[in-house]
């Protein structure tokens, strides 16, 4: 581990602070006895003070209800862990981080409150945790609004479109545009090229509509539906004699507290005549493959970001992250084998908190002052990349500045025997499209 990360002055348990001299031993002890063949990306350009006992403040704006719910409990327990990390060993700049989480329901107006709330009443460094990305939309003018960099562990393609503002970034999980890019050339070259296109009702399916059926038409292929489902469907009866009967692939990708049901009942309308089946992940989140009634997914296809089950990834990096977040090798809590992650989209979480700690420490980022936000978003916007490690457990990334969005690769699984296998990873380069945006360009 570097001079730089081995800087351990406080850490912050529950509401009580303690001191950083109480800490310097603990907090080394507790970096030595974790995985100390690990190490941190380094940093460079350090331009942080000495460490105080005064946090880092970061807004969590989670889906504790509504129907991101089951998201928003993974994600909250991921950046819990992160936060936990980050404090054993350091802090960011030598300071505690404290998470101030607000629940936003899974709703929009909501969402705008509860960053007005972070603002006004909390008095937050920043805010960062939303998934969903209609609460997005909603919230991130607010946001621009109030000067408050905001981070989205989010995938729309909202950030990346340019339809967002300055202070909006989303650092730690690739978006849709680049996941459908890279994802259909295998699909085309290996499952069909006549899709048909289930997807929610709002914007996120949008994103899958438009640039799904885009880069199918790229491989020579052709869209023979697209059936747009509202996101508190309860069942799906009804739409799956809309799928036509050339469909030579049935694309999937649903979310909420439906989505069990979609698979069962997909698999109650086809039984073994069905045509090749590609869903989402998100369509599972949260699912155990091996339940009852799942059966009809055997030999089907699904996306994943990060693997759900610890051979499909075995790296140290992931192996780490997957250990300090609590969860076994089938992707599922070690405190109960029955609650399965969202492990393709909550890694997010961490990676996003380690991207604001770099962005912290290189711009010199003290306090929520005009000149110290302005540092800290140009810091932000002159990234490049994200080596693998505890940082970035998912892989390597690239970091588009002028569209604060980064690019990964993605993992094409297919379910074997009620588990996940991978069978193709992509490169960075499959996902790369054109830009239409440049943040950059706007005023502080």
């Amino acid at each position: 581990m570097s001079a730089d990360t081995q800087r351990t002055h406080a850490i912050r348990t529950g509401s009580s602070p303690v001191t950083r001299r109480a800490l310097l031993k603990a907090g080394a002890g507790a970096a030595a006895a974790g995985a100390a063949s690990l190490a941190l990306a380094p940093l460079s350009r350090i331009a942080w003070a000495a460490g105080s006992d005064e946090p880092i403040r970061i807004g969590f704006q989670v889906h504790r209800t509504g129907i991101g719910a089951t998201y928003g409990r993974w994600y909250e327990r991921t950046a819990n862990a992160a936060a936990t990390y980050l404090n054993e060993n350091g802090g960011i700049a030598g300071r505690p981080v404290e998470l101030v989480p607000e629940d936003d329901g899974t709703d929009p107006k909501r969402g705008a409150e509860v960053v007005e709330k972070f603002a006004t009443a909390h008095g937050v460094d920043f805010v960062y945790g939303p998934l969903f990305s209609h609460v997005v939309i909603g919230s991130a003018p607010r946001a621009g609004e109030l000067k408050m960099p905001y981070f989205v562990v989010s995938e729309g393609y909202h950030v990346a479109s340019g339809s967002l503002n300055r202070y909006v970034f989303q650092p730690g999980i690739t978006d849709v545009r680049a996941q459908v890019q890279a994802m259909a050339p295998w699909v085309a070259g290996n499952l069909g090229r006549r899709v048909t296109m289930m997807f929610p009702d709002y914007a996120f399916g949008y994103d899958h509509r438009d640039y799904f059926s885009a880069a199918v038409e790229a491989q020579g292929g052709s869209i023979a539906a697209k059936i747009a489902i509202p996101p508190t469907e309860s069942s799906f009866t009804k739409y799956f004699p809309q799928v036509p009967a050339d469909t030579e692939v049935l694309y999937h990708v649903m979310v909420g507290p439906g989505v069990l049901t979609f698979v069962k009942e997909m698999g109650e309308h086809y039984g073994s005549n069905r045509p090749q089946i590609f869903g989402f992940i998100d369509s599972l989140e949260g699912v155990d493959i091996a339940s009852p009634g799942l059966s009809f997914l055997e030999g089907t296809y699904l996306w994943e970001a990060l693997p759900r089950y610890a051979d499909g990834l075995d790296s140290d990096a992931n192996r780490h992250y997957r250990e300090r977040v609590g969860i076994n090798d089938e992707g599922a809590s070690v405190d109960d084998p029955k609650d399965v992650s969202t492990n393709s989209h909550m890694f997010g979480c961490w990676e996003t908190l380690f991207v604001i700690k770099r962005a912290v420490e290189e711009s010199g980022y003290r306090s929520r002052n005009p000149d110290d936000v302005a540092a800290l978003i140009e810091a932000l916007e002159g990234f490049d990349s994200f080596d693998e490690g505890i940082p970035h457990p998912q892989g390597y990334k690239e970091f588009n500045g002028a569209l604060h969005q980064c690019y990964g690769r993605q993992f094409i699984s297919e379910v074997r025997e009620g588990r996940l296998a991978v069978v193709h990873t992509t490169s960075i380069e499959d996902g790369k499209y054109e830009a239409e945006a440049d943040y950059t360009t706007q005023s502080l």
